[in-house]
């Protein structure tokens, strides 16, 4: 369990992918007003691939841990990929027992995450031809 919490600790002290990019594709935030923790995902996507993804937020230490431990694991995943993930992938990839409470803190960013790309299709199939048909 140790290895776990020095995990998360390193993700939390030493953020990956934390910043902002230069326009993004989508950008979506999500915010727990129960306990403040809030992510915004920005990403960049290429031929239904995810190629580039950042992150910022504010909160306690499994939400944002959680949020750059997600930004590394779906680095070149395929938008229907990252569209499956759910609360036993993010359990699995915080590696310690989560209760209701905490579990909301690491779903956090991939709600965050899945709601930014759920709006870039539905504008995507908007704007393309044949929706206008």
């Amino acid at each position: 369990m140790k290895i776990y919490h020095d995990l998360l600790t390193d993700h939390y002290r030493n953020p990956r992918n934390r910043g902002r990019l230069a326009k993004p594709d989508f950008a979506s935030a999500q915010f727990n007003p129960s306990c403040g923790d809030s992510v915004l995902f920005e990403g960049h996507i290429r031929d239904g691939t995810l190629v580039a993804v950042a992150f910022e937020g504010a909160g306690c230490i499994i939400s944002q841990a959680a949020a750059s431990l997600l930004s590394e694991a779906v680095i070149e995943k395929t938008l229907k990929e990252i569209l499956a993930l759910n609360a036993t992938f993010m359990r699995e990839l915080v590696g310690i027992p989560l209760g209701p409470v905490r579990l909301k803190c690491a779903l956090l960013p991939l709600q965050a995450l899945q709601d930014g790309i759920t709006r870039y299709l539905e504008q995507s199939n908007a704007q393309s031809p044949k929706a206008a048909s």
